[in-house]
């Protein structure tokens, strides 16, 4: 077991091209705030089998989630959800620094569902489903 406490990061936060526009979100304040510790980068849209780039998807008002083709994603979502705690539990993790506003790793907010660039209070599938299970989540 290491010294270092481990936390999981959205992988775009550390600059992995694994956004949805097949681009990375890097913020270098974030990784400073965590020195010291084992960053365990996770992206739960890749890992629930969803390519990079790849279409925009929104939480829509049922709880779904829509790619703006219309396509219904919300299986792939909850599969990346799933395998994000599946590695917290690995890796023995009890929080998490997840994007905001992303249909996944939203802590605060996420866009409403229309596809105008509308954001609500809200947390993403993934951000939910680790709280729900105790994991800490915040945002950068």
């Amino acid at each position: 077991m290491s010294p270092f406490p481990s936390v999981l990061i959205s992988s775009c936060l550390l600059g992995f091209p694994t956004a949805y526009d097949g681009r990375g979100r890097l913020d270098i304040g974030t990784l400073r705030l965590q020195k010291g510790k084992i960053l365990i980068p996770v992206c739960p849209e890749c890992l629930g089998g969803l390519p990079t780039p790849r279409v925009p998807s929104e939480i829509q008002a049922d709880g779904s989630v829509r790619d703006q083709e219309g396509k219904d994603c919300t299986k792939a979502f909850m599969k990346g959800a799933a395998s994000v705690f599946r590695i917290a539990l690995s890796d023995d993790v009890d929080s998490a620094i997840l994007k905001d506003q992303s249909p996944s790793c939203g802590v605060h907010t996420i866009y409403d569902g229309s596809f105008t660039h509308t954001t609500i209070p809200g947390m993403g599938k993934t951000s939910a489903y680790l709280k729900k299970k105790g994991i800490k989540v915040s945002t950068s």
